[in-house]
């Protein structure tokens, strides 16, 4: 391959940058200097990759200079080497790669990389799994980080939720809210063909109609009860912002449960989404049956209380009690929805079984994103 040794710009330089170590054996001379730290600290995390397809060092593969391997090097070690090698951007993209695609999640006990790394949803899930083992100022960095993620998704989801309980039309009444998307042109017809003028053959319109727009005043209890369960992160995000929103409804009481092996009610700070995911606990195990035992207790009016449970059905406890549970509430004229994912993507891994079982008990079954979860709510309380 052409290019002089270890020049940046050359073709033979990209290529043992793209190939790692596996250039090694072939494209002699081994890269060298800058190009040599730049090369180790990428093989540092996008070896894994390799290992991850079945890759293996069959001992025909000659070791490169300057290996960063893990036991040579610590991660705040790795990571001051990427921000000293890559430009800005780069880094943002490697340390995000680290944490989201490997897992890597040593790099968020950094207040530096964890300040400096983009918010989303799914860096969010591996930052809520490791809360509970820092403190300090890193802790503090992590409110900061939950807050922001927390803001991006309200704006994101609360137009859906706004417009699918928007009021709808009163054609009954008129209205004083003189906007076009209001306007009733057969009862303005009707009210000013008095005005009819005959030389010019039109209706003179001094009195214009409008339809009147009427809020729903929904009397309903809605029971959002949330699997912590590791697996359910992006799911718990969402339905602690979609909590916080559905609070600000009128005439809608929201209470917010979670749970895994123990029941933990934070119905007190359900408007506050960013008190809820920094009281959360991802992970442990599963006792679905105890959550809606708990759930049963703080129903007032069944036929008035929706009841949204939140998981991916891996029940760790007796399955009778749940499955008890569900029937009861059925029976007492609770509407029921089981969501396999409530997030932005709405892709469920669960088990198909228990849900089965439940649907068989009157649970509608379901994998929805904020905004059509909403819509859904918005049917059952308008009775359509």
């Amino acid at each position: 391959m052409t290019g002089r040794p270890n020049d940046p710009n050359s073709a033979a330089t990209r290529w043992r940058l793209v190939l790692g170590k596996y250039a090694r054996p072939r494209l002699d001379p081994p890269l060298a200097g800058e190009r040599a730290r730049i090369d180790a600290a990428l093989d540092r995390l996008y070896s894994q990759e390799y290992a991850g397809r079945g890759g293996r060092n069959d001992g025909r593969m000659k070791p490169g200079p300057g290996s960063l391997d893990p036991s040579a090097l610590t991660v705040p070690q790795w990571l001051d080497e990427v921000r000293t090698l890559f430009p800005q951007q780069t880094c943002e993209q490697i340390t995000r790669d680290a944490v989201q695609r490997y897992q890597m999640t040593e790099i968020l006990r950094d207040t530096k990389t964890l300040e400096a790394l983009t918010p989303s949803p799914e860096l969010l899930g591996a930052v809520l799994a490791l809360k509970g083992q820092v403190g300090g100022r890193l802790l503090g960095a992590m409110r900061r980080l939950v807050a922001r993620v927390v803001e991006d998704l309200k704006k994101r989801i609360m137009q859906d939720v706004l417009t699918a309980f928007a009021g709808r039309i009163d054609r009954s009444r008129s209205s004083s809210l003189r906007v076009a998307k209001n306007f009733d042109a057969r009862r303005t017809i009707r009210r000013n063909l008095k005005n009819f003028d005959a030389q010019r053959r039109r209706i003179i319109v001094d009195d214009p109609r409008f339809f009147a727009r009427v809020k729903r005043h929904l009397p309903w209890d809605v029971i959002l009860c949330v699997d912590q369960s590791g697996s359910m992160a992006q799911s718990v995000i969402h339905s602690a912002v979609l909590a916080g929103i559905l609070t600000g409804l009128p005439a809608v009481r929201i209470r917010l449960v979670v749970f895994d092996t123990s029941v933990v009610d934070l119905t007190d700070r359900a408007s506050d989404p960013v008190e809820v995911l920094m009281s959360v606990q991802l992970g442990g195990g599963t006792n679905i049956g105890q959550a809606v035992e708990y759930c049963e207790t703080i129903v007032a009016q069944p036929r008035r209380t929706i009841f949204a449970l939140v998981t991916d059905f891996g029940e760790g406890a007796d399955p009778r009690v749940l499955i008890g549970a569900v029937r009861r509430l059925q029976e007492a004229g609770v509407k029921q929805l089981g969501l396999a994912a409530l997030d932005a993507n709405a892709k469920p891994f669960y088990d198909r079984e228990m849900a089965e079982r439940l649907a068989a008990e009157g649970m509608e079954i379901a994998a929805l994103t904020p905004g059509r979860f909403a819509e859904w709510l918005a049917k059952v309380m308008g009775g359509r």
